[in-house]
């Protein structure tokens, strides 16, 4: 819990950044504007968790090398991560700006929604490079388990987003009104600034002093960018399909209707929190199983999984029972559109029942990675989404015309199937390793 608290909510950072965008365009900027956040995010969020995976092939490194003390490696390992990071941002935006802008033309989408999302767009993918920078020492920190200052810098950055994002959105202190432009311009200048403070804080605490003596800028080595690239690259796969999954379910709702598709924003939005909530457990369990791993203290590491899929259990009830309960209320954070509020109010039942599976699936992740096991769980998250859920989604939702709620039914089935079978890959591999020892 001491270092789950704290990624929760710096991971929840994240997800909040676009709640807020969401919550301020719905509010101030209309259904059609709400549809170009939600056509934006579904497109943006493949791109950025490719990323975001990369970038945290660092964390169980940095764990299992604490786990072993061997802090020059540690600094070696942030040197190559920071240029790997770089290199991937600059990709990732050509990406997006290249890439994104076709396929939401042709993707047979609302053109008013798709003229909406170009600028927003195009805002959001300046923004990749600061966020993976900020990341790369975000995640050399937690691998050491220092949790609390990602958290921090987290929390003030989403606080100026929010405030920025009113004053452009609304044109007040003599900005124009800027619509969705203007939460785009916010969320940029949030990243900056983040990046910032926490490269400050990394190579200047004294926590870190003995683990960076050997950081260099303008350093690479083939072999440590191999054995970052050999866990993050699988990472990112995995948070391609299951995103990626959730990105063509936006587009499936676009094809049912705007309508469909905003009230599919709303209810993902909310949904999403209570994931990144549930996704700090599973960084917490990678720290502590990798640090166990590199110990070889394998009895200890089945304890810590153990207590992390309890936790997650604990907490996902609580927030389906939520979600049950309140799923007429709930909506109204997000849009003030009575015929969005009630389609998001039924979709909301639905995700009280996903929270269970998604929360367990991505523990199984968390405590896979920690044991430097990527491979076959980005083939349980590819066969889960991709041959499951989407496609059950979609004959659920357009070819049985169950509409939007079968779309999620489908979703859900790729939930459960992902956290069954990965949960069966870690008590295999426990199993194994027990005996090894």
């Amino acid at each position: 819990m001491a270092l789950a608290g704290p990624v929760v909510i710096s991971q929840l950072g994240h997800t909040l950044v676009q709640t807020a965008d969401t919550m301020i365009v719905g509010h101030f900027a209309g259904t059609i504007s709400l549809a170009a956040v939600s056509l934006t995010h579904s497109v943006f969020m493949v791109v950025l968790v490719i990323g975001l995976g990369i970038a945290y092939g660092l964390t169980p490194l940095i764990a299992q090398e604490n786990g072993k003390s061997n802090k020059e490696e540690c600094s070696k390992l942030l040197s190559n991560s920071f240029w790997i990071n770089i290199v991937s941002g600059i990709l990732l935006f050509c990406i997006v700006y290249f890439g994104s802008m076709f396929a939401m033309q042709h993707a047979d989408q609302d053109p008013k929604v798709v003229n909406e999302a170009k600028p927003y767009l195009l805002l959001l993918s300046l923004s990749i490079l600061p966020l993976m920078t900020f990341n790369t020492f975000k995640q050399f920190a937690e691998g050491l388990g220092f949790t609390k200052q990602a958290m921090q810098v987290t929390i003030w950055g989403n606080v100026l987003n929010v405030v920025l994002a009113i004053i452009l959105v609304k044109g007040m202190f003599g900005f124009p009104p800027m619509g969705i432009r203007g939460v785009g311009i916010a969320t940029l200048i949030d990243r900056i600034l983040m990046m910032l403070v926490m490269m400050f804080y990394v190579l200047r605490s004294k926590h870190f002093k003995s683990y960076i003596i050997h950081f260099k800028f303008f350093s690479v080595q083939k072999a440590r960018v191999t054995s970052i690239l050999k866990i993050g690259t699988p990472v990112a796969m995995q948070y391609v399909f299951e995103i990626g999954a959730f990105a063509g379910a936006s587009l499936i709702a676009g094809k049912i209707g705007a309508l469909e598709q905003a009230s599919h924003q709303v209810a993902i939005t909310l949904a999403s929190m209570t994931y990144m909530m549930a996704s700090g457990v599973a960084a917490a369990a990678t720290i502590k199983v990798g640090n166990s791993f590199g110990n070889r203290k394998f009895v200890r590491l089945q304890k810590f999984a153990k207590v992390s899929y309890h936790l997650v259990l604990l907490f996902m009830i609580c927030t389906a029972i939520l979600f049950a309960v309140f799923n007429q209320q709930l909506p109204y954070l997000i849009s003030k559109d009575a015929d969005v509020i009630q389609l998001a109010a039924q979709l909301l039942l639905v995700a009280g029942l996903f929270q269970l599976f998604d929360g367990t699936q991505v523990v199984g992740l968390g405590i896979l990675r920690g044991m430097g096991d990527v491979n076959v769980p980005t083939l349980i998250t590819f066969i889960s989404y991709w041959i499951i859920g989407l496609p059950v989604g979609y004959f659920m939702g357009i070819v049985l015309q169950w509409g939007i709620k079968g779309v999620w039914y489908g979703l859900t089935l790729g939930l459960l199937s992902s956290s069954i079978l990965l949960n069966m890959r870690y008590r295999y591999i426990a199993s194994r390793k027990l005996v090894i020892a």
